[in-house]
């Protein structure tokens, strides 16, 4: 997103420090010469200047070093090294010639010998302040993230105004989570450099992630200001506009940083997920399949197209399932797979259970996920939490106290990541994101666990061959939907999801209609799941019931621009503005439930339907109408409406939808007395009753290691 690392490639003043020059003054002068000219690109006037300094001088160590400088500027790697070395030859001790030979080899991406190099010449030169910061870059490189940040802390004991060691000590805080440290360290660095626009950018970065989006958006543009095509600057202005419901003014910063650089990927990214939260999936398709052109194993751009294409009819499971081994392949190519875990020949007492998520706060996710945890065994299953984000709330301190240890990936690369989970002796890994924000599916790939199983983020299948297993259940996952998933189907008895009871004191209100003479529907969904074939039907809904009203309700109806063209996406199939009732989101979660009050049917989306939403509209006495689909994602609906006593609430198709729509809207007191009973009927069902869930969970669990231990008995 525009965080950058920085070393020096010349010969810093360090490289001097502490010996004394023995060069001849006129090969000195040249050496001089070389600099002044190599400074205004003029490299083969400069290379001249540092082979004449070298056949002057006595020794001509600095004139090799000079020289392999510019032959690495040119893009002559051997040629360099091989200067470097000659330089060594003249002077075993030098060690601004160990410091180069790392930087070249750093950039070559050939980072344990470039480690080797900075060590060696801090060894010369302990007091290498250059050295220090280059040494961290690489240590970085390697994932060693808490010993760069502190060789970059031993480069600011030598040289507090080191700006690149200031940035670089930031750049890891960042990656950390430590947002509050790496402010500060790119704030120290402006004072120092107050008109460096990649300090400002990445300051920018840090507060936009402390969630302060009007001081982020102020230093993206500082650094636009200072630097006008820092095209990195405009998309992270775009990230900052869109985090704040501005989406217009994030797709025009968007547009703006691929005019100036058309193959930024992040950019193009940036420019599908808003193209896909206005519904224009076909144009968010094309962003993400342009990133994956330039760079094929850009694994966050390949999740997001998955992610994408369960918002499109059109697209059929078996190509869905095409995509995502694709993925799979990536993944797994760039893997290391463990042969082996201590704990697979365990018979246990207690299944140790790893949950992989950036969710565990408050979030659908989380909602999920608090009703299950507060109801596990400990005396069965010991559950360690691996959080992706480092994000938390209320929520995770309320679930905090269900694992035996927290131990947060954030910061870390999938290597280190699965290497932790691994050294943790986790019998089941699961992912609970799937091709969702913040997942990490790459770690799955290492197989750091024997038995890995995917479940509840995204419902579908994940394309990860190292994943064994998808929770499923017999309403969303039939067997005839096998073959749809990369994983083999395990059916919990009843749903594969429970909503944790909401705390919360809003009680069911009366029918509205029978107060507002008209029926009001409605929609809590995500606009991007309201697709065109969703707008059409629900507009053939309004047009057939007179005088009734559509209220959607999402935070992107925050930003007055997409109120416009939902009103006018409405307009064009014949409905008037005055039929749609738009807000935004609200200050708590006891308003958003409050505002079912509001709505006499809720209206579910297709081919994604509501999940969250929709069991937050049964428990407000709101019954949910949902169309059948063809796969995992869209029967998640038809799970929801049959464990909820609901089936009458499921449609064949689009037509039968609109005529189901009609006919329950029609009859007022019958919605009015399933109001009335629906609360306590969802409390009683499946949906809700968490500790039959937990259980059921378990059962599953132990299900899955039980088989893994035959299938290992029949090998041996």
């Amino acid at each position: 997103m525009g965080i950058f690392d920085l070393f020096r490639t010349t010969e810093p003043s360090g490289a001097r420090k502490g010996r004394k020059d023995t060069s001849a003054e006129d090969a000195t002068r040249l050496i001089d010469e070389g600099h002044a000219l190599e400074a205004e690109s003029k490299l083969a006037e400069a290379m001249q200047c540092y082979l004449e300094a070298i056949r002057r001088a006595p020794n001509p160590a600095r004139g090799h070093l000079n020289r392999g400088n510019v032959l690495l500027l040119q893009g002559d790697l051997q040629g360099a090294l091989d200067a470097f070395r000659t330089a060594l030859e003249h002077q075993p001790d030098y060690a601004g010639a160990y410091y180069n030979i790392g930087n070249a080899l750093l950039g070559n991406q050939q980072l344990d010998e470039a480690v080797a190099n900075y060590r060696r010449a801090l060894e010369i030169q302990p007091d290498y302040a250059e050295a220090h910061c280059s040494l961290g870059v690489a240590l970085k490189e390697l994932g060693q993230n808490v010993n760069a940040a502190e060789s970059y802390r031993e480069a600011l004991k030598i040289d507090q105004n080191m700006v690149e060691a200031h940035i670089n000590l930031g750049n890891i805080l960042h990656a950390l989570g430590q947002f509050d440290g790496a402010v500060a360290c790119y704030q120290q660095a402006l004072e120092i450099k107050p008109d460096y626009a990649e300090a400002h950018n990445s300051l920018g970065l840090a507060l936009q992630a402390e969630g302060q989006l009007e001081g982020a958006m102020n230093s993206f543009r500082r650094a636009l200001k200072i630097k006008p095509d820092f095209a990195e600057a405009h998309n992270n202005l775009g990230l900052a506009l869109q985090a704040a419901g501005q989406l217009e003014g994030a797709k025009m910063s968007y547009s703006r940083a691929l005019e100036i650089k058309p193959e930024l990927i992040e950019a193009l990214c940036n420019m599908g997920n808003i193209l896909k939260d206005i519904g224009q999936f076909e144009g968010a398709s094309e962003s993400y399949c342009r990133a994956l052109e330039i760079k094929p194993d850009f694994l966050e751009v390949h999740s997001n197209l998955m992610f994408i294409l369960n918002y499109t009819a059109s697209q059929l499971p078996a190509a869905y399932l095409e995509q995502a081994s694709k993925y799979g392949r990536v993944v797994a190519g760039k893997a290391a797979r463990f042969a082996s875990w201590k704990c697979a020949a365990d018979l246990p007492e207690r299944l140790r259970v790893g949950l992989v998520s950036g969710d565990f706060l408050n979030h659908p996710v989380g909602f999920f996920l608090e009703g299950l945890l507060a109801h596990i065994d400990p005396s069965c299953i010991e559950l360690i939490a691996y959080p992706t984000h480092h994000q938390e709330d209320e929520l995770t301190a309320r679930i905090r106290p269900y694992f035996s240890n927290w131990h947060s990936l954030v910061g870390k690369n999938n290597e280190a990541a699965a290497r932790l989970i691994h050294a943790d002796g986790v019998h089941i890994l699961v992912d609970v994101s799937g091709h969702t924000a913040h997942n990490r599916l790459p770690v799955f790939a290492w197989k750091p666990a024997p038995v890995q199983v995917t479940w509840l983020g995204l419902p579908a299948t994940t394309g990860v061959a190292e994943i064994d297993y998808v929770l499923g259940d017999p309403h969303a996952t039939p067997p005839e939907f096998d073959h749809h998933f990369s994983e083999t189907v395990w059916r919990m008895p009843d749903v594969y999801m429970c909503l944790a009871v909401p705390d919360s004191p809003v009680l069911v209100a009366p029918l509205p209609a029978l107060s507002a003479d008209h029926v009001t529907f409605g929609s809590f969904n995500n606009l991007t799941k309201m697709g065109d074939g969703v707008v059409a039907v629900w507009a053939r809904i309004l047009q057939s019931v007179p005088d009734s009203r559509l209220l959607l309700k999402t935070s992107q109806l925050n930003d007055p621009s997409t109120c416009k063209q939902t009103r006018q996406r409405f307009a064009a199939c014949g409905i008037s503005p005055d039929r749609l009732i738009l807000g935004g989101t609200l200050a708590s979660r006891d308003d958003h439930l409050a505002t079912y009050s509001k709505v006499d049917i809720a209206l579910d989306t297709f081919p994604y339907p509501g999940v969250t939403t929709s069991a937050e509209a049964l428990w407000m006495g709101v019954p949910v109408l949902s169309l059948r689909g063809d796969r995992f994602l869209s029967r998640t609906a038809e799970s929801i409406a049959r464990n909820a006593g609901l089936p009458d609430w499921i449609a064949a198709d689009q037509d039968d939808y609109v005529a189901k729509a009609v006919t329950f809207a029609s009859d007022l007191n019958h919605l009015a007395a399933l109001r009335a009973i629906l609360r306590q009927q969802v409390l009683a069902s499946p949906l809700f009753d968490a500790p039959r869930f937990a259980r059921n969970f378990e059962d599953a669990l132990w299900g899955m290691w039980q088989h893994y231990q035959t299938q290992q008995g029949s090998l041996e």
